[in-house]
């Protein structure tokens, strides 16, 4: 039986990217099975009060739904075999930056999706990645190459 890789798929919730590298790979008959955090902002955001109770303070709002997304967080980042991130054109993405730093400190192959514009900033991610791609196809093409060939 040839082995099932886990792909964690983190990074901006506002674009299909996550769709298009989840159907290239079923076009390619990849063995491949992903993983993400909570892509619905909302819930996402909200989790914490809603599990455990209303906070009038923001920060404590956000600190109870950071820490209970960072559950299915670090589980699926440390069960992965590849982590790809994800930094969209629009937002900051402060957590996906979390997760690539993770995924290096654990020693999990990462590859990183931006345009040039974020590639100053991004340097270090950069550095600490195996691949830096611009394109969902070029993710497909990589996991292609690494897990057929």
């Amino acid at each position: 039986m040839s082995k099932i890789w886990s792909i964690y798929l983190s990074g901006e919730i506002h674009s299909d990217w996550r769709e298009q590298i989840i159907a290239g790979a079923k076009a390619q008959k990849l063995p491949v099975e992903f993983s993400a955090p909570n892509t619905n902002h909302q819930d996402s955001d909200d989790c914490g009060v809603v599990i455990l109770g209303k906070e009038e303070n923001k920060f404590w709002h956000d600190n109870k739904s950071a820490k209970i997304n960072a559950i299915r967080t670090r589980t699926l980042i440390s069960e992965a075999d590849i982590v790809v991130v994800r930094f969209g054109e629009k937002y900051r993405q402060w957590n996906a930056a979390f997760d690539a730093g993770y995924a290096s400190a654990l020693d999990i192959p990462l590859i990183v999706m931006h345009q040039d514009e974020h590639q100053h900033p991004l340097k270090e991610v950069d550095a600490a990645a195996l691949a830096v791609t611009k394109t969902p196809k070029e993710v497909i093409d990589i996991l292609a190459y690494v897990i057929q060939n």
